[in-house]
């Protein structure tokens, strides 16, 4: 079976700090993600990763800015010859007052960063991206 090309990406964030979270294996600094699992629509992919990878059950704000990234020559085998690259749907969340993630088992550790320490930790430029585009739209609803 191939592996979908529909993801999800979750950015947790509270006054001027987002959460990164990092990735056991490989080890590198992300935000809550994960595969759309068959039949589950964007939204209810985003809520499912948002609390196995954290423990947060919060209302999502669709941010509306798709991305895509292509898939890259090692990955190939796991997805349809026909794709060419995938499409990442992402959400936001406000994280109440003093709460803390519970991590699972693919992160070892987490930390509220700044927008500067983000945008120098973000592993993929996609998720940087993403970032710049939340930071402006938070800015201007000030």
């Amino acid at each position: 079976m191939s592996r979908n090309p529909n993801e999800v990406a979750v950015f947790i964030y509270r006054r001027e700090r987002y959460l990164l979270l990092r990735r056991m294996d490989p080890r590198y600094w992300h935000v809550v993600a994960g595969l759309v699992e068959p039949g589950e629509s964007f939204p209810t992919a985003a809520v499912r990763e948002l609390a196995e990878e954290t423990g947060l059950t919060a209302p999502l704000i669709d941010l509306g800015i798709p991305a895509r990234y292509p898939v890259e020559q090692a990955d190939r085998p796991q997805y349809a010859p026909d794709v060419a690259d995938v499409l990442v749907h992402v959400f936001a969340v406000e994280a109440p007052h003093l709460w803390e993630p519970v991590l699972n088992e693919e992160h070892d550790i987490f930390r509220w960063s700044s927008f500067d320490d983000c945008m120098a930790l973000l592993h993929w430029q996609e998720a940087k991206d993403a970032l710049s585009k939340l930071a402006e739209r938070r800015a201007a609803s000030v």
